[in-house]
């Protein structure tokens, strides 16, 4: 996955609309610590399940992505935060997630 332009961002939220399909937008609102990705950074997502952009891959694009699904689904904007380590009492290099920096993102429903 790679990184949107905002011009990509609004003609995927055009072409959406255009053919009447409610598209979330998650955008990186805030970071602390090692992020995979920083502020600004968007992962579009269908409601077909398919993805466009990246918030930093892995573990925490599952989770938002999942949390994407479910705002599609209520039709409700959401604002979630991330935390990139599983456990805090396990160190990072254990336990696959190697960051360990927090993100918020905004999730914002198109429709």
């Amino acid at each position: 996955m790679s990184l949107l332009t905002q011009t990509e961002v609004y003609d995927e939220i055009a072409k959406a609309q255009e053919a009447g399909e409610k598209l979330a937008v998650a955008t990186i609102i805030t970071t602390s610590g090692s992020t995979p990705q920083r502020t600004g950074a968007k992962l579009l997502v269908y409601e077909t399940g398919k993805m466009l952009g990246t918030v930093g891959g892995g573990c925490v694009e599952a989770d938002v992505w999942a949390e994407a699904r479910e705002a599609l689904n209520d039709g409700k904007s959401r604002l979630c935060h991330f935390t990139l380590r599983d456990n805090p009492d396990v160190p990072p290099d254990e336990e696959g997630m190697i960051c360990g920096g927090e993100m918020e993102v905004m999730i914002e429903v198109w429709s």
